[in-house]
């Protein structure tokens, strides 16, 4: 809990309304800034490997998710959180999973030092300002490494994504993440 309770003060260190500053690249070559952040109404950070089966399993839910709010103004990325893939497996990989929303190489970890990401998938839901509102798993369909469900009946991320949409706090700032354990670099 320490983690969600330091990333939660990382991001109110943030500057008030304006967005985070980096410059990332996509799998496809685009290059994304923390501008384009100003005209979401949210934002969706989803922390992905190629090589983590948990988040593989993800993929879909994720997609999902994305295609289901896009249309309100929410931005999506997925953010490779391993510094040395190499460009053309995160190709592959996002080829062959069928990600429907930019895959951002963060070799410096940038993203995952602003959100304190600590797993993969792990989300990370923002304002366009860079605030964070709510970190950590997708649904409860993976409880735990030994409890898998057939179908979430939790929907954290989607229940703060509501609330955020509807100008309110969500009633989880957080929950634990079960995934592949995110590298950090050293600081």
């Amino acid at each position: 809990m320490t983690k969600w309770l330091w990333a939660l003060g990382l991001s109110a260190a943030l500057h008030a309304g304006a967005a985070p500053e980096f410059t990332l690249t996509d799998s496809a070559g685009a290059i994304h800034t923390g501008a384009e952040w100003q005209k979401a109404s949210a934002v969706v950070l989803y922390f992905i490997t190629t090589d983590c089966p948990v988040s593989n399993s993800y993929v879909p839910e994720m997609n999902r998710i994305a295609r289901d709010y896009e249309s309100r103004g929410v931005r999506f990325y997925g953010v490779i959180a391993d510094t040395d893939t190499a460009l053309g497996a995160v190709r592959k990989h996002v080829q062959d999973f069928g990600y429907t929303f930019p895959v951002l190489l963060d070799p410096r970890q940038t993203l995952v030092k602003l959100t304190g990401a600590g797993v993969t998938p792990e989300a990370a839901l923002l304002t366009h300002g860079g605030e964070m509102k709510y970190l950590g798993r997708i649904d409860n369909r993976v409880e735990s490494f030994s409890v898998h469900r057939q179908q979430a009946t939790q929907h954290e991320l989607r229940d703060a994504l509501d609330a955020v949409l509807a100008g309110k706090q969500p009633a989880k700032a957080a929950a634990p993440a079960v995934g592949c354990t995110i590298n950090r670099l050293s600081p």
